[in-house]
């Protein structure tokens, strides 16, 4: 399709953290399935400063720097082009299409977001087109009634990730915690160590994802004393993948939760799921009420007695029916037939 364009479409990719990488790589991946060609621009990483509005103006100042580095490689001006996140297109050259997971309007409350929220409604007012991953996360960023017009709701394709799911589940119990408050590691601790202290289990083991150990101790949360807990640290995606397949229980305790990809491939790779109602898009926590609602609970350590002891039959069978609009096949069928038609009329 490029023509004399230098691409189809053009994302600015912010990849921060994994999960958005993997979704902007998977959303290039469709594009190219339905027949558009893709340029990627990746901003580099900014140097960590210490306030989120800070942070959030470095990451802004590396999207607009990717995309004019990209812009000025390729052959032509690209057709159409999608901002990754409303933070990459905060300080965009162009108005372009928004896809995002949350907004600032959600998880930048008060000081954190004091120059970021206004400039954000702008941003969401001036896009031809919004592609939030969930209803939540439009009703969110953009609960005008005509916002829903120029949007689609795009989800992050998730899928099995491996053949062997329905082998024997060696681990009790998983939790991913990239971030250690914000996705509740201490919560998920406590809990795990009451459930333990209410009825012994020798064998049982939590493992501990997606963080290194530094960054728990700077969390101010130690691991060396908690029953059956162990590190693993941050892995490639696939060996993680393998640690979920092997994995009963996948525990979440997250303060906020803009969308929740790790709690969807848990899902998908068989762990039930157990969870705190956290606030924010939580794609997955409609998931979680509907297959087991004992399993949602602020109180995470009754149910992670009741996922151990009583655990309903046919749960990983109905998660993967739940999961049917996440799937690849159905995210395809929006790209082709909604997203790419619009992006490029």
């Amino acid at each position: 399709m490029a023509d004399e364009h230098g691409a189809d479409v053009l994302i600015v990719s912010l990849g921060s953290t994994q999960g958005l990488r993997t979704a902007d790589d998977e959303l290039a991946a469709a594009l190219r399935r339905a027949g558009a060609s893709v340029a990627i621009a990746q901003a580099q990483a900014p140097p960590q400063v210490r306030t989120l509005m800070l942070t959030d103006l470095a990451w802004a100042r590396a999207a607009r720097r990717a995309h004019d580095r990209t812009l000025a490689a390729l052959s032509g001006a690209p057709r159409a082009t999608v901002y990754s996140s409303t933070t990459a297109a905060l300080l965009w050259r162009t108005p372009g299409a928004i896809r995002f997971d949350a907004a600032a309007a959600g998880n930048r409350r008060g000081r954190h977001g004091l120059w970021q929220r206004p400039l954000e409604r702008l941003r969401l007012t001036q896009a031809p087109l919004l592609l939030p991953w969930s209803e939540g996360a439009l009703a969110e960023a953009a609960p005008r009634a005509d916002a829903a017009a120029r949007a689609i709701v795009l989800p992050v394709a998730v899928e099995p990730s491996g053949a062997d799911g329905d082998r024997e589940r060696d681990i009790t119990a998983i939790t991913y915690a990239a971030n250690p408050r914000k996705k509740g590691l201490d919560v998920v601790l406590a809990a795990w160590r009451r459930a333990l202290a209410a009825r012994p289990r020798p064998d049982a083991q939590l493992l501990v994802a997606g963080v290194p150990a530094e960054r728990v101790r700077a969390a101010g949360i130690g691991l060396e004393r908690e029953p059956g807990v162990r590190l693993v640290g941050e892995l490639p995606p696939a060996q993680y993948r393998s640690l979920l397949r092997r994995s009963r229980l996948f525990l979440s305790a997250a303060r906020r939760e803009d969308y929740g990809i790790a709690q969807l491939e848990a899902l998908a790779d068989g762990c039930m799921l157990l969870t705190t109602p956290s606030p924010g898009p939580y794609a997955a926590l409609s998931i979680a009420r509907a297959l087991d609602p004992r399993l949602v609970d602020l109180d995470l350590a009754t149910a992670l007695c009741a996922a151990l002891d009583d655990p309903l039959p046919g749960y990983r069978a109905r998660a993967l029916e739940l999961l049917a609009p996440f799937r690849p096949d159905a995210v395809d069928r929006v790209v082709a037939e909604r997203l790419l038609p619009r992006l490029l009329a």
